[in-house]
């Protein structure tokens, strides 16, 4: 199983989906990873639910394929949903078992490296900015 999850991890960072600009976007957040340089922008469509996410940016295999995972996950989800399933990808990334989440349990491995998790949950700090319209940049560093 480990090996299918490292191979999800490769594909989404070689062929990110999502990757670039959205066409009327009307939320967008950006996020930073000071530590490792990793940077990305989140752009939304919002209306009752995620219409549309994308994202843009340059970072480490485990961030770029994290924010491409997670912008097929929450498309079509209303923002509470989107909240509910960060919280559990923060759970699965800092050790939980992360059940029934479908591709985003290939994070799981992150766990075993606390350098990594930041890289992991990057593109969903930048979701949360992005749903509560929020302007500054965010980082991962508190």
């Amino acid at each position: 199983m480990t090996d299918l999850y490292q191979q999800m991890i490769v594909d989404h960072a070689r062929r990110p989906r999502n990757f670039g600009p959205l066409d009327g976007a009307n939320r967008t957040a950006e996020g930073v990873n000071p530590l490792c340089g990793d940077e990305l922008k989140v752009h939304l469509r919002l209306s009752d639910a995620i219409e549309a996410a994308t994202f843009e940016g340059a970072g480490c295999a485990v961030c770029v394929a994290s924010a491409s995972m997670m912008t097929l996950a929450v498309t079509g989800l209303r923002a509470a949903d989107a909240a509910r399933l960060m919280q559990c990808v923060r759970e699965l990334v800092a050790g939980g078992d992360g059940k029934n989440l479908g591709e985003l349990e290939s994070l799981k491995g992150v766990a075993q490296y606390p350098a990594r998790r930041k890289c992991a949950l990057l593109a969903w700090r930048a979701l949360e900015a992005a749903l509560a319209g929020e302007l500054a940049k965010v980082s991962t560093e508190l």
